[in-house]
C-alpha cells in the first residue's frame, strides 16, 4: 500500500469535523434498532460499564444478605458520601486514561493544593475563597506542567507523574511540617460532606436533572437535524427522561427520610451529591457533545490518524492533563470536607484507588474507550466494596485482596473484549 493510500486510510478514521462534536450510536433509528446494536457491540467486545453495572448489583445483593444494615438509608447516605472523593478522582483520572496516559500525581496535587488552602487560612488567616482560589491554581499550574513534559518534551506520563508524586510529598511535609496537621474549621468546607439539603432542595435537584436531560435531548435532536445526521425514535428521548425521574425519585425519597438515630433529625439529600452529578453532566458534555471531547477519544484511539487529519495532538494531550489535575483538587477537597483536617499524607493513598476505579468501571487503559459515568460506577462499586466488608466487621486486609481482585479481573475482560473487537491480547 502507498504512503498516500495508507495516510488516507487513517484520516477516514476520524469523524467529519462539521459534526465531531455530536453524540451518536452509530446506528440510529427505534426502540428494536437500538436493542440490535446494542447487542451487536457486545458480541463485538464493546462491553462499556456492563460488567461494573453487573458487579454492583450482585455485591449488592450479597451484602445485603449478609448485613442487616447495608440497605439502611443512613448506610445508603453514607455510601454516597464515602464514593464522592474516589468519584472525582476517578472522574479526572478518565482524562488522561482516554489518551492511553496515567497521571500518578493526581492524588499528592490535589493534596499539596489542599496544603496551601489550609496554611494560608489558618496560619496567614487568608479569605476563605481567595485561599481556595490559589489551591486550584496550584491544580492548573501542575496539569499544565505536566502536560507540557508529557505532549511538547515527549517525557513519558509515568515518569513524570511518578517524579511529582514523590516531590510533592515533600513538599505537603514542608508545607505542613513532620506530623503536622490543620484542622479545618470554614462551616461551609466543612458543610460540602457532612450537610444535607433541605427535604425541598433534593425535589428541586431532580427537578432540574429532568429539565437538563429533556432540553439537552431535544437540543441534540434539533442539531442533528439541522445537520442532516439521521435521530432515533423521539420515544427514546422519553423513555430516558422517564428512567431518570424514577430512580431520581426513589434516590430522593429514599433520602429525605430520618436517618438520625437521636432527637435530631437527619434527612435530605447530602450536598455532594448535587455537585458531583453537575461536575459529571459538564465533563460528560465536554467529551460527548464538544469537538474537543471527540478529539480526545480520537487521539486516545490513533494519536497519528488525528495529527494527520489537523488535531492539535499537542494541545489536546496538554489540556486532558490540565482537567484532571483541577479535578483532582475537587476530589482532595472533599477529602478534606469529610474528615475535618489536613496533614502531610494528603492524597496519598488515593491514586491508585482512583486508577482501580476508572479500570473497574470500563475505562480502558489502553486509550480510546471510556466515559465518565463508567469511572463514576467503578468508583461506587469499590466503595461499597469497603463499605460491606466494614459492615461484616472484617479486617482491612480482605479489602484490599478483594479490591485487587476485582480490578485484575476488570483488567482481564478490557484486554479479553479488545480481542473481541479486532485487538490482540499479547504485545509483539
Amino acid at each position: 500500500m502507498s504512503t498516500e493510500a495508507r495516510e488516507a486510510e487513517t484520516t477516514e478514521a476520524l469523524p467529519d469535523p462539521m459534526v465531531a462534536d455530536m453524540i451518536g450510536s452509530g446506528v440510529e433509528g427505534g426502540i428494536g434498532d437500538q436493542v440490535r446494536a446494542y447487542f451487536q457491540r457486545l458480541r463485538g467486545g464493546e462491553m462499556g460499564a456492563l460488567p461494573a453495572i453487573g458487579g454492583l448489583v450482585v455485591l449488592g445483593i450479597l451484602f445485603a444478605i449478609l448485613s442487616p444494615y447495608f440497605l439502611t438509608e443512613r448506610n445508603f447516605a453514607n455510601l454516597l458520601t464515602q464514593s464522592a472523593t474516589l468519584v472525582m478522582l476517578g472522574m479526572a483520572l478518565v482524562f488522561v486514561i482516554l489518551l492511553g496516559e496515567i497521571d500518578l500525581s493526581a492524588g499528592v496535587t490535589g493534596g499539596v493544593a489542599m496544603c496551601a488552602f489550609i496554611v494560608l487560612v489558618d496560619v496567614l488567616k487568608w479569605n476563605t475563597w481567595l485561599a481556595l482560589g490559589v489551591g486550584f491554581a496550584i491544580g492548573l499550574a501542575t496539569g499544565g506542567f505536566i502536560g507540557f513534559f508529557v505532549a511538547r518534551v515527549g517525557i513519558p506520563s509515568f515518569v513524570v507523574t511518578l517524579g511529582l508524586f514523590l516531590g510533592f510529598q515533600g513538599l505537603e511535609l514542608i508545607i505542613i511540617g513532620n506530623g503536622g496537621l490543620y484542622n479545618v474549621q470554614d462551616p461551609a468546607i466543612l458543610a460540602i460532606m457532612n450537610n444535607n439539603l433541605p427535604i425541598w432542595g433534593g425535589w428541586v435537584m431532580l427537578a432540574i436533572m429532568v429539565l437538563i436531560s429533556m432540553g439537552v435531548s431535544f437540543w441534540d435532536r434539533a442539531r442533528r437535524r439541522r445537520a442532516g445526521v439521521p435521530n432515533r425514535a423521539v420515544i427514546l428521548v422519553w423513555i430516558k427522561v422517564v428512567a431518570v425521574a424514577v430512580v431520581g425519585g426513589v434516590v430522593v425519597g429514599l433520602l429525605s427520610q430520618n436517618r438520625g438515630t437521636g432527637f435530631v433529625k437527619v434527612e435530605g439529600v447530602p450536598i455532594v451529591v448535587p455537585i458531583t452529578l453537575a461536575i459529571l453532566w459538564i465533563g460528560t458534555f465536554v467529551l460527548d457533545r464538544t469537538k474537543y471531547g471527540r478529539y480526545l477519544y480520537a487521539v486516545g484511539g490513533n494519536a497519528e490518524a488525528a495529527r494527520r487529519s489537523g488535531v492539535k495532538v499537542i494541545t489536546i494531550r496538554w489540556v486532558a492533563f490540565v482537567i484532571c489535575s483541577f479535578l483532582a483538587v475537587v476530589s482532595q477537597l472533599f477529602s478534606i470536607s469529610k474528615v475535618g483536617s489536613v496533614d502531610p499524607s494528603a492524597g496519598v493513598s488515593i491514586v491508585l484507588s482512583g486508577v482501580a476505579a476508572a479500570v473497574v468501571g470500563g475505562v480502558s487503559l489502553f486509550g480510546g474507550r471510556g466515559r465518565l459515568m463508567h469511572a463514576a460506577i467503578g468508583a461506587v462499586v469499590i466503595a461499597i466494596i469497603t463499605n460491606g466488608l466494614g459492615l461484616l466487621n472484617l479486617p482491612a486486609g480482605v479489602n484490599y485482596a478483594v479490591t485487587g481482585g476485582v480490578l485484575i479481573l476488570a483488567a482481564t475482560v478490557d484486554a479479553v473484549s479488545r480481542v473481541r473487537a479486532g485487538g490482540s491480547l499479547f504485545r509483539r
